[in-house]
């Protein structure tokens, strides 16, 4: 009995491991496919640069993208921060609510539909160029995630659970705070991961259209120049620090809302 218990553990240890690894090896593989079929058709950095000629932009100027970089991560912070406050805030008002539920769902899924870089002209009137657009675009395609999750949680507690506390003497309020939002906690950090890798898209649409800094600048500028490797290289930039942000919610996920998955 004991034998089959180290055996299934072991077999789990291994399956855990892979896991990890897996992401990595089919990363390795892509980019020795990609590095191959460019030496073999001898394709121009102008149409694809391969990944050499990538690394070897990031290193080549790695001093300019870093300070784009980090103008595209400030603001997409900023534009995030404001999007989890008023996604919790809308969140909670619809999920404890049906009539706001009712009234707000519709109204908010019409906007989600609008396209988010159809607003940046419109900004750029009203705030002129600079941060301002990037973190009110950063904010207007990130909020709609995180408060449609929060919603379902509180809107989805079950109706006998909710029962039940209200015979135990439990309020409104008390079902919400020690039942609800608990059990919303798994819904809204899955809708952060998501989120953060949407105010990026978001961040990167306004600074290709209404800034003179940033990483979406960096792309058009390199662009204009013909420097296709530099532009992949401030695409890889972008991908790393929103893969960096979702791993950083994945792991709080997993120390705050463990009990909620199994393994």
């Amino acid at each position: 009995m004991s034998a089959s218990i180290e055996m299934t553990t072991l077999s789990t240890q291994q399956q855990r491991r892979v896991e990890r690894v897996a992401p990595w090896l089919l990363l390795a593989a892509c980019l020795l496919l990609w590095q191959g079929i460019c030496m073999a058709f001898d394709v121009s950095d102008f149409i694809l640069p391969s990944p050499s000629a990538i690394v070897t932009s990031l290193f080549e100027y790695w001093s300019v993208i870093a300070a784009h970089a980090w103008r595209t991560f400030w603001t997409t912070m900023v534009g995030f921060a404001v999007a989890i406050a008023v996604g919790v805030v809308l969140g909670l008002l619809m999920g404890s609510s049906r009539l706001a539920y009712a009234a707000g769902y519709p109204l908010m899924t019409a906007f989600n539909a609008l396209p988010k870089a159809a607003f940046v002209p419109i900004l750029v009137v009203w705030f002129g160029l600079g941060a301002g657009p990037a973190i009110l675009t950063a904010f207007l395609i990130s909020f709609f995630p995180i408060m449609v999750n929060i919603a379902t949680g509180l809107a989805t507690l079950e109706p006998e659970l909710e029962d039940v506390l209200r015979v135990l003497g439990a309020r409104r309020t008390d079902v919400l705070l020690k039942v609800g939002l608990p059990r919303a906690m798994p819904y809204f950090f899955a809708s952060l991961k998501v989120a953060i890798t949407l105010a990026f898209v978001g961040t990167t649409v306004s600074e290709m259209n209404a800034a003179n800094e940033g990483i979406g600048y960096l792309l058009v500028s390199a662009g204009s120049a013909m420097k296709m490797p530099l532009a992949f290289a401030g695409l890889v930039v972008i991908a790393v620090m929103a893969m960096a942000m979702y791993e950083l919610f994945a792991l709080l996920e997993k120390r705050m809302t463990g009990w909620a998955h199994r393994g």
